[in-house]
């Protein structure tokens, strides 16, 4: 798991600017194992990015765990329990569409996603200073072209950032993680939240609340399947017209007006600046 977006319990939760500067600072052990060779499936599963997918979970074991971002003891099991688990996600997407990985942490899922899927447009979308260098450095060394990675909380991006399929990974419980999640996605979009053995109970708690965020079918399906030894539980949650209800809705129309508004100031004062000539 996330290690450091579970312990937050709340995408774009705030912490002590000096704790970051600590955490930044913590060394691996001398004696730390790595994460070992990939996998068979990885080849599989990253094609062309294969390269770039071994140099990412090398990041990860290192750079990673030495901000804080990920445990040490996860380094040895990094390729079947983080990256391939998170990477077949990839096999949910229609082609060209475009993602957002809320509380993206080190990167999981939408890293392995895009390196799985080049077609697809990923947001990493993390509020934290220092996980957001931690992933523009990673996006910037495996020249992942089809990655934008944006600071902010899910909550502040209704009506400006609006995707086809949205992503978490140990964020939060279910019905919350939706109520950040499913207004920014599109008319019928998809929510996508990797749960794991909890996956079931978290879907029949959260029914009720689904239904008042504008979903209109969920349900708990495994992918990976004959590619992993352990497949990936994931909920699905399938939006209606008007993702995250009426809430979300006003605010998206809030933000339009805002926009236009704007727009139509900008080019009153470039007419305005124009000096008549006789």
């Amino acid at each position: 798991m996330d290690t450091e977006n579970a312990a937050a319990g709340r995408p774009g939760e705030d912490v002590d600017p000096a704790a970051e500067g600590r955490a930044a600072e913590v060394a691996v052990p001398s004696e730390a194992v790595g994460p070992g060779e990939a996998p068979a499936a990885a080849r599989e599963v990253f094609g062309d990015r294969f390269d770039a997918a071994v140099r990412y979970t090398e990041l990860l074991a290192t750079a990673g765990v030495q901000r804080g971002l990920i445990g040490p003891r996860e380094v040895p099991r990094l390729w079947d329990r983080h990256v391939l688990n998170c990477a077949v996600l990839a096999e949910l997407l229609p082609d060209g569409t475009s993602l957002c990985d809320v509380g993206s942490g080190a990167g999981l899922p939408g890293i392995p996603v895009a390196l799985a899927r080049p077609d697809v447009s990923v947001t990493l979308l993390e509020p934290l200073l220092r996980r957001t260098t931690f992933l523009e450095e990673v996006v910037r060394e495996l020249g992942l072209d089809n990655v934008t990675v944006l600071r902010g909380r899910a909550e502040e991006m209704v009506g400006k950032l609006a995707v086809d399929v949205v992503t978490a990974r140990a964020v939060a419980p279910l019905e919350r993680l939706a109520g950040w999640g499913m207004p920014l996605l599109r008319p019928h979009g998809q929510m996508l939240a990797l749960k794991g053995d909890s996956a079931e109970q978290e879907l029949a708690d959260s029914r009720a609340g689904l239904a008042k965020l504008g979903a209109v079918e969920w349900s708990v399906i495994s992918v990976g399947e004959g590619t992993l030894e352990t497949s990936t539980r994931v909920v699905q949650v399938k939006a209606g017209e008007s993702p995250g209800g009426v809430k979300a809705a006003t605010r998206r129309a809030k933000a339009a007006r805002a926009g236009r508004t704007a727009s139509a100031r900008n080019g009153e004062r470039g007419r305005g600046g124009r000096r008549r000539t006789r």
